[in-house]
Parts: C-alpha cells; sequence; structure tokens
C-alpha cells in the first residue's frame, strides 16, 4: 500500500521499513526485490519529480535539486534531473511566473527586489531572476 499512493524514492521506502521495525536484512532483499520487478527507480522518481515541480509549481532547479536531495535522492541523480528540461526555458518559466503573481511590471527598487525574492524562493538562480526581473519590468 506504501507504494500504491505516488512513486518513491528508495530512501523514502528504506526509512518506512525501518520505522516498521524490519529487520536491515529484509529491509535490503525487499529493495532489492522492488527495484528489480521497476517499482523503485530514483532516476525515474527524479525525472518525474522534477518535470511535475517545473509545470505545476513553477520551481527552478536549484529548489528541485535541493527537494530531490532532502528526499533521498543521490545528489549527481538530483542534479541531472534538475537540469534535465528537454522543452523547458527556465527563463520563459520565471517570467511567467512573474506575470501571474505581479499586477504590474515592478517599478521600484523595492518591487524588484520583492520579485527577484519570489524568483529565488522558488529555485531560480539569481543571475536568471535578475534577467526574468528586467524583461518584466520592459513590458508596456
Amino acid at each position: 500500500m506504501y507504494l500504491g499512493h505516488r512513486d518513491r524514492t528508495v530512501a523514502e521506502v528504506r526509512r518506512h521499513l525501518e520505522r516498521k521495525r524490519v529487520e536491515p536484512a529484509g529491509i535490503e532483499g525487499a529493495i532489492a526485490e522492488l527495484e528489480r520487478q521497476g517499482y523503485l527507480d530514483d532516476a525515474r522518481f527524479a525525472r518525474r519529480f522534477a518535470e511535475d515541480r517545473r509545470r505545476l509549481d513553477a520551481w527552478g532547479a536549484e529548489r528541485i535539486e535541493h527537494r530531490l536531495v532532502a528526499l533521498g535522492v543521490d545528489r549527481a541523480l538530483a542534479s541531472a534531473a534538475a537540469a534535465d528540461a528537454d522543452d523547458h526555458d527556465e527563463l520563459a518559466a520565471a517570467v511567467d511566473l512573474l506575470r501571474r503573481r505581479l499586477r504590474t511590471p515592478p517599478r521600484t527598487d523595492r518591487e524588484r527586489e520583492r520579485a527577484l525574492g519570489l524568483l529565488v524562493r522558488r529555485g531560480y538562480e539569481l543571475e536568471l531572476a535578475y534577467d526574468a526581473v528586467r524583461a518584466v519590468e520592459r513590458e508596456p
């Protein structure tokens, strides 16, 4: 039932089984079998998570990578998934997010800082966030 609700990482399943007081050998055997059957795949989990967070929550690569690592995904897999954006233009996504969240383009330093803060909290790199704020500022 634990795997039935959503995809899980190996680390999440391991923690769940540890909380259930399963013996370490049993945990390793269960994880190996779940991986063999394709129920556990951290690379697949990372790709899907990254796609969903970009599309649904407008997260940037830094936030995606940080969250994946927190979920127990290997840093190299997390980094690859966060960077792998086949059809994703991160600058366009950041500009779109600002358009949706701001009533008017930022005109004062305070408004620019707030817009920049929004993007940085969503995980966009600082330089990209600056570019997005400047792009929105130039709009009529």
